[in-house]
């Protein structure tokens, strides 16, 4: 089960293959790691793709209202996309 700061989601590629993306806020900066089947090891994934990015910014907003999550994370969340990405509209 995740954590309080600690996002999964599950993600396939284009030729088919599953993998599971999981999130953890640590120190103040969010840490990609990834695997792909559910016994496998978690793999730090040092540059997560902008589609990364919005998933982890959608699913920090939905856990605001549940007052899982503090609405500051998503402004610091939407701020380091921006400097990350700048061609995105966040």
């Amino acid at each position: 089960m995740a954590g309080r700061g600690e996002i999964h989601w599950k993600l396939r590629t284009a030729k088919g293959e599953k993998y599971e993306l999981r999130a953890h806020l640590f120190g103040g900066q969010w840490r990609f790691s990834i695997r792909k089947g559910r016994f496998d090891r978690w793999e730090p994934l040092p540059q997560p793709s902008l589609e990364d990015w919005l998933r982890l910014l959608d699913a920090v907003e939905r856990r605001i209202p549940r007052r899982l999550m503090d609405p500051q994370e998503a402004d610091r969340l939407r701020r380091l996309i921006r400097k990350l990405f700048p061609e995105a509209k966040v």
